[in-house]
């Protein structure tokens, strides 16, 4: 077997050793090596230079990934990025170095080590290891609740586009985007539709840094911010309501609720689009299904079957119309029972 091709036995244990392969990631996303590489190469030297780091120890750092084909090592310890590592700056259209800034965290990675308490109870580990709900931790903690929004804004906006080719947000003339975090996915839906207008709901920490977004974007004029809980009440009267990887943070007993609140503000007429990745058939899918195991360790909820989805609908008195492919995710558009 050769290095690219390696024995079975080599492949699992990999696979077995994934996280430090994450945790390398994470680091090198934190440090901003990829914004540095940006123009051309630098020696490790430098890069240390640059990030405050230890030289000798982040060429160490280096050199790992360079073997994983996220960076390329050239004579005298110089480094360039390979196409991999290209998307770990954070200008790249499909960045994902707020993702990988974002799971290397402790506190996430310690509710990841309570997986097993998981799988024997069914209790949910972010609970069992730090004694609150994911949200309240982060609440409280407004660091790490600036780079969790910074991850959700990182892997909104690589599946933005995939969503606009996919569905045409055109036919409406008002939107909610419920549990939108700071806008980036209602500012990229604005903005390929210039007749459409929109409001953005979040919790208030949430959406506190949303005007600067939607101001970026060109959409601020055509979009209102508006701050409270989806357990509550949302604003009313809107065409379409969008949830974006909402339903799939909560039990199925929350997710009624919230889609009950929904429903009391929805317009007979008034479309609901759940964006959700669809969990599929046996032994594919493997993004939904490692996905799932993230809800269940994290904010406790699940991915779900389109089918299942279909279910929680019914339940709260919304109809299934049809599921478009986004890429990733699935558009579920419902209306209305």
């Amino acid at each position: 077997m050769t290095e690219k091709y390696p024995d079975p036995a080599t492949t699992i244990r990999r696979l077995v050793e994934g996280f430090q392969v994450s945790q390398a990631l994470h680091v090198a996303a934190t440090l901003g090596i990829a914004d540095l590489l940006a123009s051309s190469g630098r020696t490790s030297d430098e890069l240390a230079a640059a990030t405050d780091t230890h030289p000798p120890t982040l060429y160490r750092l280096l050199r790992a990934l360079a073997s994983v084909d996220v960076l390329r090592e050239r004579e005298g310890r110089r480094f360039e990025l390979t196409p991999l590592g290209e998307r770990l700056r954070s200008d790249a259209p499909d960045s994902v170095r707020g993702w990988a800034a974002f799971i290397g965290r402790p506190y996430f990675w310690q509710a990841w080590s309570a997986l097993e308490h998981s799988v024997r109870t069914g209790e949910n580990a972010f609970q069992h290891v730090h004694g609150t709900d994911v949200w309240s931790y982060r609440a409280t903690r407004p660091d790490e609740s600036a780079i969790f929004d910074r991850a959700m804004t990182s892997l909104s906006r690589r599946s933005n586009a995939a969503l606009l080719a996919a569905y045409d947000f055109g036919r409406f003339r008002t939107v909610v985007d419920v549990g939108g975090g700071n806008g980036a996915l209602l500012a990229a839906v604005l903005a390929a539709n210039p007749k459409l207008e929109g409001t953005l709901f979040d919790l208030p920490h949430v959406v506190a840094g949303a005007p600067a977004l939607l101001e970026q974007a060109g959409v601020a004029d055509r979009c209102r911010v508006v701050a409270g809980s989806f357990f509550e009440s949302v604003p009313q009267g809107a065409d379409a309501y969008i949830l974006r990887a909402v339903i799939h943070d909560w039990d199925d007993d929350e997710s009624i609720r919230i889609l009950k609140v929904v429903r009391r503000a929805i317009p007979v007429g008034g479309a609901l689009l759940l964006v959700e990745r669809a969990v599929a058939p046996p032994n594919e899918g493997r993004d939904a299904k490692f996905s799932d195991l993230n809800m269940l360790v994290g904010p406790g909820g699940r991915e779900r079957t389109r089918w299942e989805y279909a279910a929680l609908l019914e339940a709260s008195k919304f109809r299934l119309t049809g599921v478009v492919s986004a890429g990733v995710y699935s558009v579920i558009d419902a209306a209305p029972a």
